[in-house]
């Protein structure tokens, strides 16, 4: 049908050098929290499936309180020292370190994300979530991890995921949905910045996959089956999009064109459209 591989859900990966950066990772998060240590937990593709080379390193970090500041510049400083391990996934952790209390119950206002992207340059920093619309998306960022760690979390250390969040409803997963296309993809319509690049653009391509999905369905699947489904189901002309999208994202140097730029903005507003 296309270019998007029909992959079979492992929560394996066939990658050493991921193996190697997590058992760093786990062993120094360890030594530095010590009893503020709860749990490592892998989601994202290594959880559902679908984890090739240009996926990232999904992880979450449980405390049991807020990370002290002595406390973060050191978890700050084991960040910039596994960036300079001489491997191809060194960059590639994307994660949050968030206390037992903040994952059970959202308010932004009693805490800050402690939180890490991926790519070069990136290290961890504090997030601070003080405004309705960022407020809003994160809430629902919040709610999807609470569903993905429930469904197919992988505890690298610690309890099981469900001693740690409560379930998530059906309906409570689609308003969490509508928060994330809202909050965060909504104001693209205006400013294409992230869009301007095969770093940004494919993956918003993606989501909206993932979105409509979700909206349709009540569930969350992987980026690669979101995407077959959405070929298959919402057709031309998105399937073409979706195609590139899936190409794109093995080149995040190369620029997105105009067109695909506005597709992309189109595809954005097609799903506000119909998820209502």
């Amino acid at each position: 049908m296309s270019n998007i591989p029909n992959q079979v859900p492992d929560h394996r990966t066939p990658f050493m050098e991921v193996n190697s950066i997590l058992g760093v990772l786990l062993s120094e998060v360890q030594s530095i929290l010590g009893d503020q240590f709860i749990g490592l937990y892998l989601y994202g593709s290594l959880a559902y499936g679908g984890f090739d080379k240009e996926s990232d390193i999904d992880f979450l970090v449980v405390t049991r309180n807020d990370l002290t500041d002595p406390i973060f510049n050191r978890l700050r400083e084991m960040h910039l020292r596994i960036t300079q391990i001489d491997s191809w996934r060194s960059s590639q952790l994307e994660g949050s370190y968030l206390p037992q209390n903040a994952l059970r119950i959202f308010d932004p206002r009693s805490v800050l994300f402690n939180h890490i992207d991926r790519g070069p340059g990136e290290t961890l920093k504090r997030m601070e979530v003080n405004d309705g619309q960022t407020s809003r998306a994160w809430w629902g960022g919040w709610v999807m991890l609470r569903a993905v760690l429930l469904d197919c979390g992988i505890p690298l250390a610690g309890p099981p995921p469900a001693f740690l969040v409560d379930a998530v409803s059906v309906e409570e997963l689609k308003h969490a949905n509508l928060a994330v296309l809202h909050g965060w993809f909504e104001p693209m319509l205006e400013d294409t910045s992230q869009l301007e690049s095969y770093g940004y653009q494919p993956y918003a391509v993606l989501t909206m996959c993932r979105i409509l999905y979700t909206h349709a369905s009540g569930g969350i699947v992987s980026k690669p089956e979101a995407a077959r489904w959405a070929q298959e189901t919402i057709g031309a002309p998105w399937a073409s999009l979706i195609d590139r999208a899936w190409t794109g994202r093995q080149h995040p140097e190369i620029k997105a064109s105009n067109g695909e730029i506005r597709l992309t903005q189109e595809f954005i507003r097609f799903a506000l459209e119909h998820c209502i």
